[in-house]
């Protein structure tokens, strides 16, 4: 089961979030078009490919010309998985007034990132944002028609993997378990049977398709993942609940606006920008990457930040890459620790190609591998190679303050980072070096032996009192989770690098 697990997140780590969100939609409008033709879906095939390159062709379009007049990069990714986003919520028709309206929702769109945006951060996911306004004047009115059983059958599949690609089964679940719970009732008080009430919500309303494409859309969402489980459930309860307040009704595209809205105040609000100051080495096959940002960035130590690196020839990496933080909140300057063993992505040579005095955007900060509020809990951080990177920032913010054991797992003596900043933490620092090198004197030497629970147990015989941090490869990350439960462990906190 742990081998499976691990060869999928080998597999899905090759794709960003937004390539991988493009791809599945991609096969689903493939799959929607064979169901037209065979006669699964009743549209046409000649409708379905004008609106397909309608809504494609607009948002790409319409999203290049406001680049330049705003003078900013395109973000072509962005722009086409909104075309298809669109291409499932209008109906495919040849009635000029419709086929208008979805040509207003696509500019609408592409529209919404530069008109809707606070300090160079759009606001609102930007196909709900076109396409409720297009629905207030009157043209067109988005239908989902995405929810039809006939899609299922790829649909779940392909939502299933962004879930899974994006770390969001929970916020997923939360929404869905709000949203069936409220319409079954509903439907259930108009006689349904259990399974007709519970069939109907998820295959024949958007409820997947909301979830799996557009709730979870990185860039609207808050950084933590208690504010994206309660953000779940207010949506949950805007998107069933049944109301009408005279000029808006409720929608799903509605539901997902006001869940925006809420994740905006609740996020770092203002895109960041970071001019790019030098960098250095961590180990043969890791830097740190300095900046200076324009303003005040907020962020907890142990978080990260999704860098947006424009470069033309992106690979199936994509332009935007997530990093952890290696300087503690509130340091002048703004630290990454970067693996740069290849073969390296285009991002990330775009990464290394920049000099002193470029300037670069952070699109997110975001992420809950925080340290327990009280300073009096002992802590174990185990890191497996670039799982250290995290933990710097952490030792560099309150480390002194607390109980805390590190056991650092490497190669060779050469791959340990930051042996500075671990000695000055005051931590014990526990190595493990596979190729049986000897570490620094400050640490304490675990042999070669493989870390297993019963090798856990005896390294960190207090494990039990200790809030348990592990970092590193999925592989690692699963391998050393397992071990600390063994070990007596009662919570374990985990941060894996799937396609780092």
């Amino acid at each position: 089961m742990n081998a499976m697990k691990s060869r999928l997140d080998t597999w899905l780590g090759r794709f960003t979030m937004y390539r991988l969100i493009l791809w599945v939609l991609g096969v689903l409008v493939a799959y929607s078009l064979l169901l037209n033709v065979l006669g699964w879906l009743t549209f046409g095939l000649p409708q379905m490919l004008v609106h397909l390159c309608v809504c494609l062709g607009l948002t790409y379009g319409s999203n290049r010309l406001l680049a330049l007049l705003f003078r900013t990069t395109p973000h072509s990714e962005s722009s086409l998985i909104t075309g298809l986003l669109l291409y499932f919520l209008f109906w495919p028709t040849f009635v000029p007034t419709d086929m208008l309206g979805v040509a207003l929702a696509c500019v609408l769109a592409s529209a919404s990132k530069y008109a809707l945006a606070f300090r160079g951060r759009h606001i609102f996911n930007p196909a709900a944002a076109g396409a409720f306004i297009t629905g207030l004047t009157g043209l067109n009115i988005a239908t989902w028609w995405a929810a039809t059983p006939a899609m299922l059958w790829l649909l779940v599949p392909g939502v299933l993997a962004v879930l899974y690609r994006t770390r969001k089964m929970l916020m997923a679940t939360v929404f869905l378990l709000v949203a069936t719970s409220i319409v079954c009732v509903e439907l259930l008080g108009r006689g349904m049977t259990f399974g007709q009430a519970l069939w109907q919500p998820l295959a024949q309303r958007p409820l997947l398709f909301f979830v799996g494409f557009m709730l979870t859309e990185p860039l609207t969402l808050p950084p933590r993942r208690w504010q994206q489980l309660a953000l779940a459930g207010v949506v949950g309860v805007v998107f069933a609940v049944p109301y009408n307040l005279g000029f808006v009704a409720n929608s799903p595209e509605l539901a997902l606006l006001v869940g925006n809205l809420i994740a905006f105040f609740l996020g770092q609000r203002g895109r960041v920008e970071l001019t790019f100051k030098g960098s250095r080495a961590l180990t043969p096959g890791t830097r740190e990457f300095r900046f200076e940002p324009r303003r005040p960035v907020r962020y907890a130590a142990g978080q990260f930040m999704e860098l947006n690196l424009p470069h033309s020839g992106s690979d199936g990496k994509g332009r935007r890459r997530v990093f952890s933080i290696t300087s503690p909140p509130g340091a002048p300057e703004v630290t990454f620790g970067v693996g740069t063993a290849g073969p390296l992505s285009t991002a990330k040579k775009t990464l290394l190609a920049l000099k002193p005095g470029d300037m670069i955007s952070a699109t997110a900060v975001g992420g809950d591998f925080l340290l327990p509020r009280d300073a009096a809990k002992p802590v174990l951080l185990i890191a497996a190679g670039i799982g250290i990177t995290p933990f710097l920032s952490h030792l560099a913010s309150d480390a002194a303050a607390r109980d805390t054991v590190v056991l650092y797992l490497a190669q060779g003596r050469d791959e340990l980072a930051a042996c500075e900043q671990l000695e000055a933490s005051g931590a014990k620092v526990i190595a493990r070096l596979a190729d049986g090198s000897t570490p620094p004197d400050f640490m304490h030497d675990a042999g070669t032996s493989r870390i297993d629970a019963q090798r856990l147990k005896e390294l960190v015989p207090d494990i039990g009192a200790r809030e348990v941090y592990v970092s590193g490869s999925p592989a690692s990350v699963d391998s050393l989770r397992a071990a600390a439960h063994g070990a007596g462990a009662r919570r374990v906190h985990v941060d894996s690098f799937a396609g780092y």
